[in-house]
Protein backbone atom coordinates (compact mmCIF):
# COMPACT_ATOMS: atom_id res chain seq x y z
CA UNK A 1 0.00 0.00 0.00
CA UNK A 2 1.38 3.26 -1.10
CA UNK A 3 1.08 6.43 1.80
CA UNK A 4 0.44 9.58 0.74
CA UNK A 5 3.30 12.02 -0.16
CA UNK A 6 4.05 14.51 2.92
CA UNK A 7 3.79 17.84 0.95
CA UNK A 8 4.25 20.19 4.02
CA UNK A 9 7.68 18.70 4.69
CA UNK A 10 8.30 19.00 1.01
CA UNK A 11 7.64 22.20 1.20
CA UNK A 12 10.11 22.74 3.73
CA UNK A 13 13.02 21.00 1.63
CA UNK A 14 12.51 23.25 -0.48
CA UNK A 15 11.99 26.57 1.19
CA UNK A 16 15.21 25.71 2.97
CA UNK A 17 17.19 24.77 -0.53
CA UNK A 18 15.53 28.38 -1.82
CA UNK A 19 17.12 30.13 0.85
CA UNK A 20 20.65 28.47 -0.33
CA UNK A 21 19.35 30.05 -3.69
CA UNK A 22 22.15 32.53 -5.45
CA UNK A 23 20.19 35.27 -7.05
CA UNK A 24 21.87 38.56 -6.96
CA UNK A 25 21.21 39.34 -10.65
CA UNK A 26 17.01 38.86 -10.52
CA UNK A 27 16.82 38.82 -6.90
CA UNK A 28 14.28 35.95 -7.52
CA UNK A 29 15.23 32.85 -5.39
CA UNK A 30 13.80 29.25 -5.79
CA UNK A 31 14.09 26.23 -4.47
CA UNK A 32 12.65 22.55 -5.48
CA UNK A 33 12.37 19.18 -3.90
CA UNK A 34 10.74 16.05 -4.90
CA UNK A 35 10.28 12.73 -3.71
CA UNK A 36 12.04 9.89 -5.17
CA UNK A 37 10.27 6.69 -5.54
CA UNK A 38 12.90 4.55 -3.29
CA UNK A 39 11.39 7.18 -0.51
CA UNK A 40 14.85 9.70 -0.70
CA UNK A 41 14.11 13.66 -1.24
CA UNK A 42 15.73 15.49 -3.13
CA UNK A 43 16.09 19.31 -3.45
CA UNK A 44 17.83 21.89 -5.52
CA UNK A 45 17.93 25.85 -6.22
CA UNK A 46 18.71 28.21 -8.45
CA UNK A 47 22.12 29.40 -9.08
CA UNK A 48 22.45 32.45 -11.52
CA UNK A 49 25.84 33.73 -13.43
CA UNK A 50 27.02 37.34 -14.21
CA UNK A 51 26.43 36.39 -18.01
CA UNK A 52 22.87 35.99 -17.05
CA UNK A 53 21.63 32.69 -19.63
CA UNK A 54 24.13 30.42 -18.35
CA UNK A 55 22.40 30.20 -14.40
CA UNK A 56 20.82 26.84 -13.40
CA UNK A 57 17.52 26.15 -12.48
CA UNK A 58 16.52 24.93 -9.23
CA UNK A 59 15.12 22.26 -11.09
CA UNK A 60 18.71 21.58 -12.67
CA UNK A 61 20.42 21.24 -9.33
CA UNK A 62 17.53 18.54 -8.20
CA UNK A 63 18.07 16.50 -10.73
CA UNK A 64 21.96 16.92 -10.51
CA UNK A 65 21.06 15.54 -6.84
CA UNK A 66 19.00 13.02 -8.07
CA UNK A 67 21.57 11.34 -10.35
CA UNK A 68 24.47 11.66 -7.57
CA UNK A 69 22.58 9.99 -5.00
CA UNK A 70 21.67 7.27 -6.98
CA UNK A 71 19.33 8.08 -9.73
CA UNK A 72 15.65 6.70 -9.71
CA UNK A 73 12.50 8.14 -10.36
CA UNK A 74 10.63 11.43 -9.23
CA UNK A 75 7.10 10.73 -7.77
CA UNK A 76 6.29 14.26 -6.24
CA UNK A 77 7.55 17.51 -6.61
CA UNK A 78 7.02 21.18 -5.24
CA UNK A 79 8.41 24.62 -6.38
CA UNK A 80 8.80 27.62 -4.32
CA UNK A 81 9.63 31.41 -4.89
CA UNK A 82 11.14 33.96 -2.62
CA UNK A 83 8.01 33.79 -0.27
CA UNK A 84 7.85 30.07 0.23
CA UNK A 85 5.06 30.11 -2.36
CA UNK A 86 3.77 27.27 -5.06
CA UNK A 87 5.59 28.13 -8.07
CA UNK A 88 4.96 25.79 -11.47
CA UNK A 89 8.14 24.91 -13.36
CA UNK A 90 9.06 26.45 -16.57
CA UNK A 91 8.30 24.73 -19.74
CA UNK A 92 12.21 24.16 -20.12
CA UNK A 93 11.95 22.52 -16.64
CA UNK A 94 8.96 20.77 -17.15
CA UNK A 95 10.45 18.70 -20.20
CA UNK A 96 13.33 17.64 -17.67
CA UNK A 97 10.92 16.84 -15.51
CA UNK A 98 9.90 15.03 -18.03
CA UNK A 99 12.99 12.98 -18.68
CA UNK A 100 13.58 11.57 -14.64
CA UNK A 101 9.98 11.58 -13.47
CA UNK A 102 7.40 10.82 -16.71
CA UNK A 103 4.09 11.68 -17.33
CA UNK A 104 2.71 10.17 -13.83
CA UNK A 105 4.96 12.72 -11.93
CA UNK A 106 2.63 15.00 -9.23
CA UNK A 107 3.38 18.49 -9.31
CA UNK A 108 2.17 20.89 -6.62
CA UNK A 109 0.80 23.97 -8.02
CA UNK A 110 -0.87 27.40 -7.14
CA UNK A 111 -3.97 25.47 -8.45
CA UNK A 112 -3.77 21.86 -6.97
CA UNK A 113 -1.62 19.09 -7.67
CA UNK A 114 -1.28 17.77 -11.13
CA UNK A 115 -0.05 15.32 -12.87
CA UNK A 116 3.37 16.52 -15.28
CA UNK A 117 0.78 14.64 -18.59
CA UNK A 118 -1.72 17.60 -17.45
CA UNK A 119 0.99 20.40 -17.32
CA UNK A 120 2.89 18.88 -20.26
CA UNK A 121 0.65 17.38 -22.87
CA UNK A 122 1.75 15.18 -25.64
CA UNK A 123 5.50 15.80 -24.20
CA UNK A 124 8.20 14.41 -26.07
CA UNK A 125 10.57 12.12 -24.06
CA UNK A 126 12.84 9.24 -24.88
CA UNK A 127 10.79 6.56 -26.13
CA UNK A 128 10.53 9.17 -29.07
CA UNK A 129 14.11 8.38 -29.19
CA UNK A 130 13.19 4.33 -29.75
CA UNK A 131 10.56 4.71 -32.80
Amino acid sequence: MTTAPDWEALRVTAREAMSRAYAPYSGYPVGAAALVDDGRTVSGCNVENASFGLGLCAECGLVSQLQATGGGRLTHFVCVDGRGESLVPCGRCRQLLYEFGGPELVLETPQGFLTLAEMLPQAFGPDHLAK
